[in-house]
């Protein structure tokens, strides 16, 4: 597979695989998983040459997190990238509380049975490392990125409050481990192009993970966040460039996009582009992936998955050959935005 190597603030250069494994899903996003499956799908991984692995303390409240270490147990730690995120602090002495009805960001099936609560300060940043390293079995982090300072997740009326307390607290002690080599990278973790932006404006990060804003779907992402981090010389891991589902499966029956049922509007854009990509001999899966690569600031794309062998499906979509005359005439069709880099 591929890899893309970014260097850091501290001089570290970091090899990222093109594609990385996302363990949002190994963390019972969607449904309980069973263990041995979800351990043998980071192995998996492993094996098929993936570098990069990301990881939460959101995930499961700590689940995805044990279940990755116990997948990289007997890997060398110099031949993977482990990232994880910090704004979440989890008590296992306390039962996990009930969704907000005013925020977006999804529950979970599964997990552990422990109550999160956010914390962006800089005690409530260190706990959450020392933790993670727990559940995983680490003695040291590559990444670490602040999660989820965003209106999708707390709401319009608190975000404020949450972005000065994730710069006076999360981005200083960050900042501390990474100019003392403890950790490797710093940076976020967002939903929402115009919070990575103003992010990148206020601190000094190196990369960026942002979900579901830049995809064959949906470009928010490329008209300023993406040009700032070339400037910035952010690397940019993209997750959830199959928008929850629908890039990945088409417009069929059920079909979701960004964590809900896909609507007709979208259903009707994802029947057009995948009729081009049946022209063209590919599939929208194929086009999606090779699509979010394209882009210079892109050092990763980072998948879920549940089994093994999405693991391979995902490797040999990344390098299938596609005709570059799809990008054109999905163009033309107005489908894709003109300005958007494409695969050559």
């Amino acid at each position: 597979m591929d890899i893309r190597r970014h260097t850091t603030r501290n001089g570290a250069v970091l090899p990222f695989s093109v594609v990385g494994l996302g363990t949002a899903p190994i963390g019972d996003l969607y449904e309980k998983l069973d263990e041995k499956t979800a351990i043998s799908t980071v192995e998996s991984a492993f094996k098929a040459g993936v570098t990069i692995y990301d990881t939460s303390p959101h995930y499961g409240n700590g689940l995805a997190e044990s279940r990755l270490g116990a997948g990289l147990r007997h890997a060398k730690r110099d031949e993977y990238l482990i990232s994880t995120k910090v704004a979440r602090v989890m008590n296992p002495f306390a039962k996990p509380a009930g969704e907000r009805a005013d925020v977006y960001s999804p529950g979970f099936a599964g997990g552990f049975p422990h109550a999160a609560s956010f914390d962006y300060s800089r005690d409530g940043t260190m706990r959450s490392i020392e933790h993670s390293l727990l559940r995983m079995g680490l003695d040291r982090l590559d990444i670490v990125l602040i999660h989820d300072c965003d209106i999708w997740t707390h709401g319009p009326n608190d975000v404020e409050q949450r972005f000065k307390e994730a710069m006076d607290g999360a981005y200083r002690a960050l900042d501390d481990l990474r100019s003392q080599k403890v950790i490797s990278a710093i940076g976020t973790g967002l939903n929402e192009s115009p919070m990575a932006v103003r992010f990148a404006r206020a601190g000094d990060f190196d990369v960026a993970m942002l979900a579901g804003r830049y995809s064959l779907l949906v470009q928010d992402a490329l008209d300023e966040f993406l040009p700032l981090a070339v400037e910035k010389k952010m690397g940019i891991m993209l997750a959830g460039v199959f928008n929850s589902g629908i890039l990945a499966t088409g417009a069929i029956p059920g079909a979701r996009y960004d964590y809900a049922p896909a609507s007709p509007e979208i259903m009707d854009k994802v029947r057009k582009i995948e009729a081009i990509c049946a022209a063209h001999g590919t599939n929208i899966r194929r086009a999606a992936l090779q699509f979010s690569l394209a882009h210079p600031a892109i050092v990763s794309v980072v998948l879920g998955g549940v089994a093994p062998q999405e693991i391979q499906s995902n490797v040999t979509d990344v390098s299938a050959k596609i005709p570059v005359g799809l990008w054109a005439d999905l163009k033309a069709a107005g489908l894709l935005n003109a300005l958007a880099p494409t695969p050559s």
